[in-house]
């Protein structure tokens, strides 16, 4: 049995997806209830990981996704002490660890757990632009900082394909992948590619880093906030590469954000 946590979010749903399609027992694991066809759900909450024992109990494999504030409230060494008869774990982390811009040590606690590990780490998400979909819907308008910065943004769908074959396939432990879209793209080539879906001109309005901070403080702590906007709008080297990993596991490159658009072209209308 493979458990998913983070069951409800845009790489949990299409995860829990492609496991069922391959046949696999799944237990969907979320804060609030999820229908997620062909999965069992159950409630928990990784900020009480007591929670999880009930989960777990028979689980053979962990996707492990950390909710927003469990920097502040979450203690990961327990939440893996809890998983500890689980034969592997494939936890969601963050390019920006790897490049500095965020901290290392939930993937040290993943490390030093004792379990047999696979670490995903996302750039930018595809899943981004959502953001814009109501002022797309009602003024076709994305308004977004740093307008021609371009980083290469990963569909949701490929993160979950590459977490459902390092849960289901040997060959993965240990290894850390960087999960980047196959070419860098700029809010406003992002906006054009939303208009071109939905065959009308959708216009691009530039924020400044101050009214974008503003924006972001609603949703997201402060220092989350500003090393965002730091990459946005100053990207390393590094974080505007495409990274082989995508094809090297699926055997195919990654979606561009047209085709993710394409998908979710509903959303904008």
């Amino acid at each position: 049995m493979i458990v998913v946590t983070g069951a409800s979010g845009n790489v949990g749903q299409p995860l829990v997806q492609a496991l069922v399609e391959a046949g696999e027992e799944v237990t969907a694991v979320a804060r609030k209830p999820v229908e997620l066809p062909g999965a069992r759900f159950r409630q928990a909450d990784l900020t009480e990981p007591d929670t999880l024992v009930p989960v777990l109990d028979g689980a053979d494999a962990l996707f492990l996704l950390t909710p927003p504030d469990f920097l502040a409230h979450g203690d990961l060494p327990a939440v893996l002490a809890v998983a500890s008869r689980v034969e592997r774990v494939v936890f969601l982390s963050s390019q920006g660890v790897a490049t500095g811009r965020h901290p290392s040590h939930l993937e040290a606690a993943v490390k030093s757990s004792g379990l047999a590990w696979t670490i995903l780490r996302p750039g930018n998400f595809a899943s981004n632009a959502l953001q814009w979909a109501a002022t797309v819907r009602a003024e076709r308008v994305v308004a977004a900082p740093f307008g021609d910065v371009a980083l290469p943004a990963v569909d949701p769908r490929d993160i979950a394909e590459v977490a459902a074959v390092a849960l289901c396939q040997d060959g993965h432990v240990g290894n850390h992948y960087t999960l980047t879209g196959p070419e860098p793209i700029s809010p406003r080539q992002q906006a054009a590619t939303i208009g071109d879906a939905l065959g009308e001109p959708v216009r691009f309005v530039e924020l400044s880093r101050t009214q974008a901070r503003e924006r972001m403080l609603t949703v997201m702590p402060e220092p989350v906030a500003d090393v965002t906007l730091d990459i946005l709008g100053a990207p390393t080297a590094v974080e505007q590469q495409v990274s082989p990993d995508v094809e090297r596991v699926l055997g195919r490159p990654p979606r561009p954000f047209a085709e993710w658009m394409a998908g979710n072209t509903a959303a904008f209308r």
